[in-house]
Parts: structure tokens; C-alpha cells; sequence
């Protein structure tokens, strides 16, 4: 690989950063946000080792060696125009004049489709990577040879595909003493038995995680720590019941009311029934023209859904109007609770008892 094909990339990477440097009047440089620094020094790194990398590749070839070097120019120049393209594009995307904030809350000068734009370069960069890794590997013939089948020892245990995903050994008298660590606590002594490949790369992994993690929340404020995650969790779910009570107060009826004794409950249908009921109750449910609602006697029941039904329906040949109208069930269903809570007051000027005593 020649020294202009390097050019080539160096200049493919800085004359996309002017793409991100540049916006409108009303938008802010998405050089400024910490994340895309870090993704643009990232993909400047991986294209010097995919360069790195290519030249490498090319001076382990021993055929085709002029055709190579003459299709690698051609090759990295293409790299670099597609790289310039989608760094633009994402920045494009970003420097909109009718859009300079980002819809996702969590970016802040970097929006969402230039994150992920740059990740899928750095990706695409890795399989690159990765590529002339394999290929480098098997021009300069550093492949592991595979060994020889062992012959299998007569009585010796086969080992089973566990032991090969743990990378574990059954381990019999013979071989124990070979496995000693020489520590002996009790009688207890430590063989050697490493933690299985798998756990290793896990723990490294969770710890890449945690990097990662902390730098988004932390640091570029990217994304939503745990305690914001909560408190957006809550917000939703306080949505979700608000909406599930209004729905559900609007699905009560003479059959499943209950009685309410919130002293909100009992406050709201007090003032109902001050300015609808009292004309024919009296304000204190002493009764005026319509019966004494404070005693021992009822015309149409006393129970808490009787109530609940006789406000809601009316009774037409006594002069008491339906409130099914006027109401929601909800309110009903405190109105109706208010009147039962008023059960033995005794008010001053009762009227007599009418119906029957429950």
C-alpha cells in the first residue's frame, strides 16, 4: 500500500468533519457533543488500522503482488467516499434548520440518526478489521495446526462436551497429585481448576458494559441513568392508573357500587347534593318535600346500591327526576355515599318517617 492510498484516508476522515462542524444559525456543532468525538476518533483509529492492517496484507503477498497494490488504491478510495457519505448524510440529518433539537430527549447536540450512523461505520470498520486480520493470519501461515487425534487410553474416562465448554478435566487418583496446589486447609486440599472460558469472557464483557454504560449516563448524559429510567417508569405508570380509574369510575353501577369513605368522596357529593338535592331534602337531608333521608326509614331501600339506583333512575311518580344525565357514575356513587353518611344525624326539623325501617 503506498503512501497516497494513506492520504487518500487521512483526507476521507477530516473532510467529514467539517460535515458535523458546520449548521445552521439556530444549530449547534455536533463536534461539541462528547459522543461524537469519541465515535469520530474511534473510526479515525480503525481506518489507520485497517491501513496499517492492508499494508500488512499486501507485503505477505507473494502473488498478484502488482495487481494488489494497484486495486488497493481503488478499494480505500471507495472506503473513504462511503465513510465521507454517511458522516454527511448523519450530519445532514442533524443541521436541519426546521429540526436543530434532537427528537430523543437523551441526545443533546448529537441526534439519534447520526449516533447510529457513526456506529454502524465503526462496525462496518470492524468486519474490515477482522477480515484482513483472518486473511493476514493464513498469508503468513501463522494458522494453528490441528493436532493429532490422542489415542484413546485404554480405562481413561471420555470427556464429555461439558468439560470441553467448562474447559474442565475429570481428574482421577492417578493424575490428583499433578493437580495439587499445595494448600491444604483441613484436610481439604485446592486442585487446579480454572474458571470456564465462558465466565471470563462474561466478566469482560460486563465490565466493557459497565464502561460504556457509565460514560453514556454519567459523563456524555447520552442516555438515562437508573434513577431518571424510575422516575420516567413512574411518571408512565401514574399516566396508566390515572387512566384505569377514569375508565373504571365510568363503569360503575347500581350492581357493583360500593360505599365510598374517602373524605374527598364524601366532600364532593355533600356539595352535590347542597345544590341539587337540598330544594327537596333540606341541606342537612331533614326533608322538605321529598322524604327525611337522615332516619331509620326508606321508600325505595337503604342499601348503599338502592341509593345508588333511586338517584340514578329517579322516581317519575313522585316528582324526583333521573340524574343518570347529569352525573357520572362516579359522582353518583359519591352522592350516595354522602346520603348514607348522614344516616342518624338527627338535623333540627325532621320530617316524619316514611316507608319502611331498615
Amino acid at each position: 500500500m503506498n503512501k497516497q492510498c494513506i492520504k487518500l484516508l487521512a483526507g476521507s476522515l477530516l473532510c467529514s468533519i467539517p460535515a458535523f462542524a458546520e449548521g445552521g444559525a439556530n444549530a449547534p456543532s455536533e463536534l461539541s457533543d462528547p459522543v461524537a468525538l469519541v465515535l469520530l476518533v474511534v473510526i479515525g483509529g480503525l481506518l489507520l488500522a485497517i491501513a496499517v492492517l492492508g499494508n500488512a496484507v499486501m507485503g505477505a503477498m507473494d502473488i498478484f503482488r502488482e495487481k494488489m497494490k494497484k486495486d488497493a488504491g481503488k478499494t480505500l478510495l471507495v472506503i473513504g467516499i462511503v465513510v465521507t457519505t454517511l458522516m454527511s448524510s448523519s450530519a445532514f440529518a442533524q443541521t436541519s434548520a426546521t429540526a436543530p433539537a434532537a427528537a430523543n430527549p437523551y441526545f443533546s447536540h448529537l441526534s439519534q440518526t447520526s449516533f447510529y450512523i457513526l456506529v454502524s461505520v465503526i462496525v462496518l470498520e470492524l468486519a474490515v478489521v477482522i477480515s484482513l486480520l483472518f486473511l493476514l493470519r493464513f498469508l503468513v501461515g501463522i494458522q494453528r495446526k490441528r493436532k493429532p487425534a490422542k489415542a484413546v487410553v485404554p480405562g481413561k474416562p471420555k470427556v464429555s462436551w461439558m468439560e470441553k465448554l467448562n474447559n474442565t478435566k475429570t481428574v482421577d487418583a492417578a493424575s490428583e497429585e499433578n493437580e495439587d496446589m499445595g494448600h491444604n486447609f483441613d484436610g481439604i486440599r485446592e486442585l487446579n481448576n480454572p474458571t470456564p472460558p465462558w465466565w471470563k469472557w462474561g466478566f469482560a464483557f460486563t465490565i466493557c458494559f459497565g464502561i460504556v454504560y457509565f460514560w453514556r449516563t454519567e459523563i456524555s448524559h447520552s442516555a438515562p441513568n437508573q434513577l431518571e429510567e424510575l422516575a420516567a417508569a413512574e411518571a408512565k405508570a401514574a399516566e396508566s392508573k390515572a387512566e384505569y380509574l377514569k375508565k373504571a369510575a365510568n363503569k360503575i353501577d347500581e350492581n357493583n357500587v360500593t360505599l365510598l369513605t374517602d373524605a374527598g368522596d364524601i366532600t364532593a357529593g355533600q356539595k352535590m347534593f347542597i345544590s341539587n338535592c337540598a330544594p327537596c331534602h333540606g341541606p342537612q337531608g331533614q326533608g322538605v318535600v321529598g322524604p327525611n333521608l337522615t332516619d331509620d326509614y326508606w321508600l325505595h331501600g337503604g342499601k348503599i346500591n338502592e341509593v345508588f339506583k333511586t338517584i340514578k333512575y329517579g322516581v317519575a311518580d313522585k316528582g324526583m327526576k333521573s340524574w343518570q344525565e347529569d352525573f357520572s357514575p362516579k359522582q353518583l356513587a359519591q352522592l350516595a355515599s354522602f346520603i348514607k353518611s348522614i344516616h342518624g344525624s338527627n338535623p333540627p326539623n325532621g320530617k316524619e318517617p316514611q316507608g319502611q325501617k331498615e
